[in-house]
């Protein structure tokens, strides 16, 4: 049996996910090894973070023919009840996504030594899991030196989803972009709230971003997951610029995004199923930045009118001088509260 949210709704596959675990007079099929992905909340489809993810074990198929089993979770505490109930079925690896499963991730690998796990976006220390984090500040530097030299009123705009250090560390570097690109230029930010739901609240976005734009910001970044398509729908319904972020999101308003900021959640997913596949898989902690083309910014049909040649050689500067190390983008997790 293969569970897809394509065929189940959530609260449905988890009770076939729950009756599979307990043995509650259901026939288990023999194991097998196919890679196993877990969304976080918001949906598979969410335009962003789970997005991204689902393209990336997409391509693992598209490249292979293999197939793989996903789930959505409908609240964090689903979590663990996935992980353990495709780790026990010989899914290898399983694949976390999100920094909301961090503890479920941690339970699961205990619970199954021989099993490889995988969680992207937050460090689980155990011997059989793979931690996949990003240094997103060096993105959002990108998107905020973009976002400064195409501003007219010099003010911008930042609305992140959960108050969280990795959501405060792009924002610092979205402001030390920003400096870089106008010195002087206002940044406005806000977060949509405390809990994993604040990824979740297209309304929650579109407020925030409206009152951006009513004190004179004119260019708004998301980091706000699922949040953050309200975001950009206020951004487009006023006449301002949005950037997105986790996927290419230039298509949701062309001529009203200034670019997407990418945190390649597609790459990580795609390394860990492929690494599994070929036989070379192995935990510890992998980050992806710049350099490694974990982050990335792009230019395509739908913003290349907004984005001026001067614009986009600064942008590609500031990529390299990033990833040689001759600009260093602060990191708040680990260097402390942000300079500016």
């Amino acid at each position: 049996m293969t569970f897809h949210t394509t065929r189940f709704r959530p609260l449905a596959a988890l009770l076939v996910l729950v009756g599979l675990s307990l043995g509650m007079g259901v026939s288990v099929a023999p194991a097998r090894s196919e890679p196993a992905l877990v969304y976080s909340v918001g949906g598979k489809f969410d335009g962003s973070f789970n997005e991204a993810a689902y393209r990336g074990a997409e391509r693992f198929v598209a490249e292979t023919g293999a197939s793989y089993r996903d789930f959505e979770i409908a609240r964090d505490a689903d979590s663990l009840q996935a992980l353990r109930t495709f780790a026990a079925r010989g899914a290898r690896p399983v694949v976390a996504i999100g920094f909301n499963q961090a503890s479920a991730v941690k339970s699961a690998a205990k619970a199954y030594p021989e099993t490889g796990f995988s969680i992207v976006d937050m460090v689980v220390d155990a011997p059989n899991v793979r931690s996949v984090v990003f240094r997103e500040q060096e993105g959002a530097y990108i998107a905020g030196l973009l976002a400064a030299m195409a501003s007219k009123t010099g003010t911008i705009g930042f609305v992140g989803g959960m108050d969280i250090p990795i959501i405060r560390r792009f924002l610092c570097g979205y402001r030390q972009g920003a400096e870089a690109g106008r010195p002087g230029t206002r940044v406005l930010f806000a977060m949509a709230g405390n809990t994993p739901a604040a990824f979740a609240d297209l309304a929650r976005g579109s407020e925030l971003a409206r009152s951006q734009i009513g004190r004179g910001a004119d260019v708004i970044i998301q980091a706000a997951g699922g949040t953050g398509i309200g975001v950009l729908q206020a951004a487009a319904d006023r006449g301002v610029l949005g950037i997105g972020t986790d996927s290419n999101q230039n298509g949701l308003h062309p001529g009203h995004m200034l670019t997407s900021i990418r945190k390649r959640v597609d790459i990580a997913v795609y390394r860990n199923f492929i690494d599994a596949r070929e036989g070379r898989w192995t935990p510890g902690i992998e980050v992806l930045g710049l350099e490694e083309g974990g982050m990335d910014w792009v230019l395509d049909e739908n913003n290349r009118a907004l984005v001026t040649p001067e614009m986009e050689k600064a942008a590609r500067k500031a990529e390299a001088d990033i990833a040689s190390g001759a600009v260093h983008v602060h990191d708040v997790v680990s260097e402390g509260a942000c300079p500016l």
